[in-house]
């Protein structure tokens, strides 16, 4: 696989996990690296590509067979490129068949792994398209917290799972001491936290977009969203606490930096929400670079 795509391509779509993934001892890394770029081509297909609801659908469920091997890898067609304005995601889009081969070239464990994990995503992704895929035309929210959960495990928090999996798989007692199954506990519900962050903090850009995955009786009720907002905001404190407690658990401070970098971000991503209301988060909370920066200085410093 080009060098591009590991760096420059998974820089652009996501600055956070490509430090976290520079970070990874190489045991880890090129798996962890080839799983995230499937998953963000899933994404891109399910958010970005041009065609309908089933369209995309039927897309998703292609591309999952493709990377099982059940179905012929082939190219994209053209029209999926007309709604793609992001040149770092049409590449991830050209150059699929390229990341899907450097799948085949991984050990039979880690492949199993990113066939569970991947599955899992495009079930989530799946689930989404059908919940909300034409939410322009009406606003909706999920239903429960039993909803929001599961939601936030199928897009998140299986990757704390597979990421656990893949440590142990590949480094054993090197990644940690810690007995794996609690340590899986940890970053499933560490995963979802993540996703609880991004869920809160794009709130307003959903609600425009017909969205809302706060589980409201009525997403246009500002009030009762806001109560769910808070609510969400405490459980997600939580959930990154249990970052931090995994992290700690790693043996080497790599991997403890790697796997804790995420939770340190979404700590001060949760600080700035910690709002007084819902027109406050208009302006979009976002952690600035020197601000990364100077955690992993410190960190650093402490290692």
């Amino acid at each position: 696989m080009r060098a591009e795509l590991e760096t420059e391509v998974l820089k652009g779509v996501s600055r956070s996990f490509y430090l976290s993934l520079r970070l990874l001892p190489l045991p880890m890394r090129r798996a962890a690296g080839i799983a995230y770029l499937l998953a963000r081509t899933s994404d891109t297909i399910a958010d970005s590509v041009s065609g309908s609801v089933g369209e995309r659908i039927d897309a998703l469920l292609d591309f999952l067979k493709q990377v099982m091997g059940e179905h012929v890898a082939k190219s994209f067609p053209e029209h999926f490129y007309e709604g793609i304005t992001d040149p770092r995601e049409a590449m991830l889009l050209l150059s699929h068949l390229e990341i899907l081969e450097a799948l085949r070239g991984l050990g039979a464990g880690e492949i199993e792994l990113i066939h569970e994990v991947l599955e899992t995503i495009v079930g989530g992704q799946v689930l989404d398209l059908q919940r909300f895929g034409n939410a322009s035309d009406e606003l909706s929210s999920l239903r429960s917290a039993e909803e929001l959960e599961d939601y936030a495990w199928r897009v998140a928090g299986c990757v704390g799972l597979f990421w656990t999996r893949l440590g142990f798989l590949t480094m054993g007692e090197n990644f940690s001491k810690h007995p794996q199954v609690e340590l899986e506990q940890w970053g499933v519900e560490y995963g979802k936290g993540l996703q609880l962050v991004n869920i809160l903090r794009d709130f307003p850009e959903d609600r425009r977009m017909g969205r809302c995955y706060l589980p409201v009786s009525d997403p246009r009720d500002d009030a009762a969203c806001f109560r769910e907002f808070q609510t969400w905001r405490a459980s997600a404190l939580q959930k990154v606490a249990l970052g931090q407690a995994y992290a700690d658990k790693l043996v080497s401070w790599r991997l403890r930096l790697a796997s804790g970098l995420p939770a340190l971000i979404a700590e001060e991503t949760l600080e700035r929400l910690d709002v007084r209301n819902l027109a406050a988060l208009e302006l979009r909370v976002k952690v600035p670079r020197w601000k990364v920066y100077q955690m992993l200085f410190r960190y650093l410093l402490h290692a």
